[in-house]
């Protein structure tokens, strides 16, 4: 019997099977509809270094835009990815929904716009894909319409592992660090750390995406990694990690665990997500390559470590900081 959504391997159904093949049409409409609401965050925020203020979040049911001004107004977006749903909510309380289901991102792309003007906020929006070969303008693009729910829902319970775990790795720097972000343009979850030094004008070359925005997006040196669902440059879900520049000497250090390598085509680390699944300890795993790959690059890079790093605490640590927080509170109260 082949495996489905939902399924799990020994067990482990938070890490379920997301073979690219099998939802790859899906993987593309949900990619095309995040690049529709992430432009209408690029339109609405102000901006931040390396583009900051464009990235979507993971929540405990999708992803969100988070508050976006609009006057004096708020507007937030949600992929709703449980109930699937996209949840339009103002500050004044006015709210409005669609659904998420088969159908194509020109219809989407045009009911998303109708419901905000309907709202009374109107956005424009470049309609031309980011970062995507050969791209359909949104309100063009009547092929691009499968929605599977089931793969979804296995998409998200990978993003909501991956999210997890990259805001623990986050926690060990000291030093200018991302948020853990959903990059739209490239449909990956992704942090990155800085050395503190300046870099090289970036070549460019991504399709689609002007010069000059990859060149704010890399203008200092940088140690990045994240979770991508992969296509076909890479035609399987898996974590990677990457540095820009890239030092003498990277690409031949160790890239952790079992199964991780580096990919010239790429020019990237990976750890396949099979790899992962099948690992003994899934978190053990993910967090050896992000330290790993993270380490080759500060080592190359001649990174100061000792001033960017510290220990990240563990989660039983973490417990007993809270445990102590919560009795001094006690002692606090009963004291008054």
């Amino acid at each position: 019997m082949s495996q489905g959504p939902g399924d799990s391997v020994d067990g482990r159904p938070d890490w379920p099977p997301l073979p690219l093949a099998a939802w790859n049409d899906t993987r593309h409409t949900l990619h095309m509809w995040t690049q529709i609401v992430g432009k209408i965050r690029l339109g609405l925020a102000p901006m931040e270094n390396h583009w900051w203020q464009v990235p979507l979040y993971v929540t405990a049911d999708g992803m969100t835009t988070s508050p976006m001004p609009y006057g004096s107004r708020a507007l937030q977006i949600d992929f709703d990815l449980v109930e699937h749903r996209l949840r339009i909510r103002t500050s004044d309380g006015r709210r409005s929904a669609l659904s998420l289901q088969p159908r194509s991102v020109a219809d989407f792309h045009a009911e998303l716009m109708g419901r905000l003007a309907d709202l009374e906020l109107p956005v424009e929006i470049d309609p031309r894909p980011s970062e995507v070969p050969d791209p359909v303008p949104f309100d063009q693009d009547h092929v691009s319409s499968a929605y599977d729910a089931r793969w979804v829902e296995s998409f998200f319970a990978a993003l909501r592992q991956a999210d997890r775990l990259l805001k623990r790795f986050r926690s060990g720097f000291l030093g200018k660090v991302s948020p853990v972000h959903f990059f739209w343009g490239s449909f990956d979850h992704a942090v990155t750390r800085f050395s503190g030094r300046g870099a090289p004008p970036h070549p460019g070359g991504f399709p689609n995406l002007p010069d000059w925005v990859t060149r704010e997006a890399y203008n200092r040196e940088l140690s990045s990694a994240g979770f991508w669902p992969g296509d076909a440059r890479l035609p399987e879900p898996a974590f990677y990690s990457y540095a820009y520049p890239e030092p003498a000497g990277f690409r031949a250090e160790s890239a952790g665990p079992a199964g991780a390598y580096h990919h010239e085509g790429l020019g990237e680390f990976v750890l396949p997500y099979e790899s992962v699944r099948s690992s003994p300890d899934p978190d053990a795993a993910v967090l050896e390559f992000l330290e790993a790959t993270y380490a080759a690059a500060a080592r190359t890079g001649g990174w100061d470590r000792g001033e960017l790093e510290r220990h990240a605490p563990t989660p039983g640590e973490v417990k007993r900081m809270e445990a102590r927080v919560d009795r001094a509170g006690q002692k606090k109260v009963a004291s008054t």
